[in-house]
């Protein structure tokens, strides 16, 4: 395997220096599977497709690695959605509770980053 990355999964912000950025959940899931994780880091909402229609969120995103058992050494959210927050957060941590990803994964409720968009 190769050296661990610190992902942050994000349709518009800009990529925080030392992050590598993955703009959907099927990117990030490519990542997930191909490499070891050190911080990942979430926004719940990720844009439309080329039709208008919502691609798969963060919480989306959430699920499928609750249910596959993928590891991150340390999860944050980014995300200014509340309640998409909350769901992520609760899910992830309910799951920690019943074994289905390592209990040895710190997450938090709140950004490790800065927000920031430049448009570019």
């Amino acid at each position: 395997m190769s050296e661990s990355l610190n992902l942050y999964v994000d349709d518009l912000r800009d990529c925080p220096e030392g992050f590598i950025v993955a703009r959907t959940a099927d990117e990030a899931i490519r990542y997930l599977e191909n490499h070891p994780i050190n911080i990942l880091s979430l926004d719940h909402d990720l844009g439309e497709d080329t039709e208008g229609q919502l691609p798969p969120t963060g919480y989306d995103l959430v699920k499928i690695f609750c249910e596959k058992g993928y590891h991150a050494n340390k999860i944050y959210m980014h995300t200014d959605n509340g309640v998409g927050r909350e769901n992520m957060y609760q899910t992830l941590k309910g799951a920690q509770r019943r074994g289905f990803i390592s209990d040895d994964i710190e997450i938090y409720h709140y950004s490790i980053t800065e927000n920031k968009y430049s448009g570019d």
